[in-house]
């Protein structure tokens, strides 16, 4: 049977025999996304290889999903599911994306907007776990998983993408410097949850409010790795005021539910190397859509979010080697 057919399957057997069936554009991931329209109801269905060849109780979404639900984080609730075709029925809410905000009408709310988004975050970061094992606190941004995203840049952001203009004789020295950076942001003892995605594409607007959703590759890491993902978002850029009081806010509520002990000017310190990682991590991403892929939706961010990068080289002096190497690819972006 196709997807299609198997949607169709499902969608009767939960709710009623679907009127249409349309795809909608998903992420830059194998899981496939549509919109199914029945006679009383609208789903999202969503197919996933990775379901298809694993047990419900030990599938990311659907582990993530209850925990995330039953601590009142705002999340899609799962309508039905069939494991044996990798098919998921999901509520409907909506296609109006955080992203989608900026140049219309509610655009003058947007600071109000982030700041509810921030405290929905402190929620989840203080999602705690009884079983260190368990998915998703047996996984977390570890120097392995750190460097995993840092030589997915080299290999298909500096040896493909922008080989023109990158010495690949560089490479030794530059990996070495990400080892360091690594190592500086593995901190298990400040590590909180994290969405690991949390960025203006992954946060619906529905009946007013924040829906989070794409929360499956969720993890332990610093409290700045989402702050980062959405303050300093490869899709959407925000008034400099803004994210300097985001970045206050923050890290005021991570005090104020006693989720960090850092002080005031360490929090930044970590913002600025995360958010380097997390920068290139994007680009290494966005590069091998395009390139590989053969998917353009996403080369348009590579240049926004390489211009991000100077900033935290001229603040941070354990970046500014590893700047120095990438420095072609920074003035071509702000040329």
């Amino acid at each position: 049977m196709t997807i299609k057919e198997n949607i169709t399957a499902l969608f009767k057997t939960s709710c009623s025999k679907p009127l249409s069936i349309t795809k909608i554009q998903g992420d830059a991931s194998s899981r496939q996304y549509f919109r199914v329209i029945g006679t009383n109801s609208t789903s999202i269905a969503c197919y996933d290889p990775a379901f298809e060849a694993s047990a419900a109780i030990d599938y990311p979404f659907l582990v993530m999903q209850e925990l995330l639900s039953r601590h009142a984080i705002p999340v899609p609730a799962v309508k039905a599911i069939d494991a044996a075709t990798g098919i998921l029925l999901l509520e409907d809410c909506g296609d109006l994306l955080l992203q989608n905000l900026f140049r219309s009408p509610k655009a003058q709310n947007i600071p109000a907007r982030y700041r509810e988004i921030i405290d929905i975050l402190i929620q989840l970061q203080a999602i705690g776990g009884t079983v260190s094992t368990d998915i998703p606190f047996s996984r977390s941004f570890d120097q392995e998983k750190l460097m995993f995203e840092f030589d997915f840049f080299i290999e298909h952001g500096l040896l493909d993408y922008f080989a023109s203009a990158f010495d690949p004789q560089q490479i030794g020295i530059l990996r070495h410097e990400f080892e360091a950076i690594a190592e500086l942001l593995v901190k298990p003892r400040h590590f909180v949850l994290n969405h690991r995605d949390f960025h203006s594409r992954n946060i619906l607007v529905y009946k007013d409010k924040p829906v989070i959703i794409d929360f499956q590759d969720a993890r332990m890491g610093l409290p700045q790795y989402d702050a980062v993902s959405l303050i300093k978002d490869s899709y959407v850029k925000l008034d400099p005021l803004l994210t300097e009081e985001l970045k206050a806010h923050h890290y005021n509520a991570l005090c104020l539910h006693d989720l960090s002990t850092m002080s005031f000017d360490e929090y930044l310190f970590y913002f600025d190397l995360m958010a380097f990682q997390r920068n290139i991590k994007a680009i290494g991403t966005f590069c091998f859509q395009t390139r590989v892929k053969k998917n353009n939706a996403f080369e348009h961010s590579i240049a926004p979010t390489l211009a991000y990068i100077p900033d935290y080289i001229e603040a941070r002096t354990e970046l500014k080697a590893a700047g120095e190497i990438l420095r072609p690819l920074l003035d071509g972006a702000t040329s």
